[in-house]
This record gives structure tokens, sequence and C-alpha cells, in this order.
């Protein structure tokens, strides 16, 4: 039997049993969209991580105090340094000088930061404050300049601005104007160009450490971060290493569980998203896969049903030649082609969700080849459709189908055709 017969013949056991075959590809259709939608906001977390952590730059190596970790993942991803007296032990002068003579290291600075009053004009704001070392900031720091300058070593009343500051206040601020920080007055030097990467200084005032210890109050011995650029992204796992050998001789630490710092990098950070990202796209597709399990009993039934339907039309092609491979192709094409109506407008349900979601949650739709992404400011739902996603979700629903057919397939391609012909 030519192919072409085969598929009209199972095209025509579909057109005459609509109302089934409709509701048999419902049953597709719910399980790939839930799966095309649930994968793309995974797909579209975990490119979010990547993107928003590339700002912080694959060689930054940051050292927090505290040893359980939530410190570093805090500071890295923009938390300030609690006021003196309000956190654990601290970083200290001697621990920059001694991580500094660790080989591997193309610059590094110590921090202080914290929260302060600003006031432009008549309007006040709460900011976050960041202090720096002028000259290695410059070495470390990923950011742009949007206009004006970096801080230089002779500055005390400059600040850097990120671009979330200057456009808090109804009036905009900019290079030159004067900002008020807890009664003390800074000249703006420069402002930042948006990066929208986490931990980065989109909504942060950044000034010498100097300026800063005095503003907020802080001991100028001590630091609320040590951040290291290693020579190369390919170093960081070894520099990472040393610095940890060198500071648990440092603080006399005997065991390693008992640690009263944390070393994290970028890299371990989107490592670590990453995995939680893929792990949850894993469980909750493996959820929306029970749809197409669901569905995959419809096709069965809807198949089995069609052969007890056409079991004469079964004696007869039989009688006049056809093989048990013929009738086995018809009925695996006709659940296949429910499959395939399944599958694409399943796809489409699906790719639409994906794409109704970020623009109701202000996050961003990713289409590959797409300059930028589509949706809001980036803050909610980011989804991402591949094409990689749409022909997996295709050729899934098409299996599905050619799957569930495949048992009433083979018993309608059994059937004697003696037995055939004289079924009621």
């Amino acid at each position: 039997m030519r192919r072409t017969k085969a598929v009209r013949l199972a095209l025509n056991i579909l057109v005459h049993s609509k109302l089934r075959t409709w509701l048999t590809v419902i049953g597709i259709v719910i399980g790939v969209s839930a799966v095309v939608a649930i994968i793309s906001i995974g797909e579209g977390m975990q490119q979010s991580v990547s993107s928003r952590l590339s700002g912080l730059g694959a060689d930054i190596i940051t050292i927090t105090p505290g040893g359980s970790g939530v410190s570093s993942g805090f500071r890295m991803f923009g938390g300030d340094q609690p006021r003196e007296g309000q956190g654990s032990a601290n970083l200290t002068k001697k621990d920059l000088q001694s991580v500094a003579t660790v080989s591997g290291i193309a610059a590094i600075e110590g921090e202080v930061s914290g929260n302060a009053e600003a006031y432009y004009l008549s309007e006040r704001s709460r900011v976050s404050v960041r202090g720096v070392d002028p000259v290695e900031w410059k070495k470390l720091t990923t950011s742009e300049l949007e206009a004006g300058r970096f801080l230089t070593a002779s500055d005390y009343s400059a600040v850097v601005i990120g671009s979330r500051i200057a456009a808090s206040f109804k009036e905009l601020l900019a290079i030159n104007r004067v900002l008020t920080i807890d009664n003390r007055t800074f000249k703006i030097a420069g402002i930042l160009k948006e990066s929208g990467s986490f931990g980065g200084d989109d909504s942060r005032v950044i000034m010498p450490i100097k300026a800063a210890v005095d503003t907020l109050g802080l001991d100028g011995n001590n630091f609320g971060s040590i951040t290291v650029k290693a020579a190369s992204a390919d170093a960081v796992d070894q520099v990472m290493a040393d610095i940890d050998s060198r500071m648990l001789m440092l603080h006399h630490i005997a065991n390693v569980n008992r640690k009263d710092y944390t070393i994290t990098s970028a890299q371990s950070i989107e490592q670590t998203l990453s995995d939680v990202s893929a792990t949850m796209t894993l469980f909750l597709g493996a959820i929306a896969a029970v749809s197409l399990l669901v569905g995959s009993i419809g096709i069965a039934n809807s198949m089995f049903t069609s052969v007890l339907e056409k079991t004469k039309e079964i004696g007869i092609m039989k009688a006049i030649g056809a093989r048990n491979s013929d009738i086995l192709m018809i009925f695996v094409l006709s659940s296949a082609m429910i499959g395939m109506v399944g599958g694409l407008i399943g796809i489409a349900l699906g790719s639409g969700v994906s794409l109704l979601l970020p623009s109701l949650t202000g996050g961003t739709l990713s289409i590959p080849g797409a300059r930028g992404g589509i949706g809001g400011s980036g803050s909610g739902v980011t989804t991402a459709i591949t094409p990689q996603l749409l022909a997996g979700a295709l050729l899934l629903s098409v299996a599905v189908g050619v799957v569930s057919g495949l048992v009433p397939s083979y018993r309608a391609s059994k059937l004697k055709p003696v037995e055939a012909l004289r079924y009621e």
C-alpha cells in the first residue's frame, strides 16, 4: 500500500469521529502547552541568572564576614554591610594586606557599605552607600559610565551614582550637581550606565572609602567585604583556594567547618543558581508531563474504539490483499496525527502563555535572534522560547501519539479477515 493512500485512510478515520478526535486532541494540547510554558520559564530563569551575574565579572572573588555563606550571597546580590556592632567578625586591614600577597591577583580592595539619607533640593531618599578604594575600584568594576568620570585617588567629597539613583528624584541628577548625604555634601562626578545585574551598582552611591567611613560612622580599620580580581577567569578556583588557606592561617582556624568568613565568586553563585533552576524546571516539567500521560491514555482509548468501529473495513481490506503492516501503518499514522495536531495547538497555546506572563509581571521574553528582550522592566517572570523547545515539544507530542496507538494498531493488524467480516 502506498504511503499517500495510508495517510488518506488514517485521516478518514479521524474525520468520521470528529467529536472523539477533538476530545482526544484536547488532552495532548493541555499537556504540551503546560510543558512548553514551564520549560520556557525555567529557561528564562537560567538566562536571567547568567545575564545578571555576568555583570559581576567572571574573575571577581568576594570575601565577606561570617561562615554560613548567607552574608556572602547577601553582599553579592546587593546587600549592605550592617552598622558597627550588628554583624559577625569583621575583616581587617591585616586580612587585606595578607590576601594581597596571594599570587594570581590582579587587583584587590576593601569595601564598606551601609544606608544613609540623601537630600537633593527639597527631596529626600534612602540610598545605599558603597565605600571603595578609587584606584583599585576602577580595575575591579564592570560598570560603565553614562556621564562624567570615575573616582580618583585625590577625591574625598565626590561620588559616582548608579542609574536608578539618578532617576529616583523628581528632578534628575546630573554631573557636577551637589548631593547631601547624612549632612555631608558631595559633588556628583559620574553616573553609571544601567547594568541590570545582581549585585550591580544601579541603586548605589559610590564614594571614596574614607568618606564612606566618616559618613556612615564606621570603624576605618574594618571592612564589610574584600573584593579580589583574579588574573584570569581560569585562575579563579586556584586563587580562591590560596586565599582560603591564607585566611585559615591568619584567623587561626583549625576546623574548616568553623570559618568566620566566606569566599565566593560569581561563577560559583551562577552554577548554584543554575542547578537550582534546572532542578525546579525538571520537577515542574515532570508534573506537567502527567497531563501528557493522561492524553496518551485518551489516544489509546480513541484508537481502540476506532478499531472496533472499523473492524469490518479491516476485514474487507485484508480480503482484497492488505497486509498486516498496511493496517498497522494506517492506525499508527492516525494516532500520530492526533499527537501532531495536539502538539501544534499546544505549542501555540504554551507560547502564548509564555508571551503573556512577562507583560503581566513586568519581566522579559527572550527569543533567540531578537535584539534585547520583549516585556517590561525585567523585575518579573522571565521566559525564553527557543526553536529547540518548540521542535522538542512537537516531536514529544507525535511520539506520545505513536506510542499510545501502537497496541490498538497492532491488534487491528492481527485481526483475521473472516472474523472481522462477521463482526457486528
